[in-house]
């Protein structure tokens, strides 16, 4: 599911965009790059402690957009490249890949996991 440009992209410093959608509309929250763990090679977990707009969109429609990129990986044409990341979401609140990224990163209340369908290079 993710190529050697995608996981080029993990290793240096981002913002990656969540792109979320409920019945009052769409909402944007943001994380880092170094925040995310890749699972079973179609899972992102993302440690959270707030997203409460994001978890209520989430419960209403799980469908979620991701965007994230760097400027330090070379692109189709030139330095700097970037992937849409579309799939479904659940928090996790318990459980072994609470547990895993609790271990990382102490600060978070619960685990954004994203299972994906689709990882397209934009740039």
């Amino acid at each position: 599911m993710f190529n050697e440009k995608f996981l080029e992209v993990l290793k240096h410093e981002g913002v990656v965009s969540i792109v979320t959608c409920g019945i009052k509309g769409a909402h944007v929250s943001n994380t880092w790059n170094s925040y995310l763990t890749i699972i079973d090679n179609n899972k992102i977990l993302i440690p959270t402690a707030g997203m409460i707009k994001t978890q209520k969109n989430i419960a209403e429609n799980p469908e979620v957009k991701l965007t994230l990129g760097s400027h330090e990986v070379m692109g189709y044409r030139y330095m700097g490249t970037g992937f849409l990341i579309e799939g479904t979401a659940r928090f996790l609140k318990d459980g072994e890949e609470y547990n895993l990224m609790k271990e990382k990163f102490s600060f978070l209340t619960r685990v954004l996991e994203i299972t994906v369908n689709s990882c397209k290079q934009t740039l």
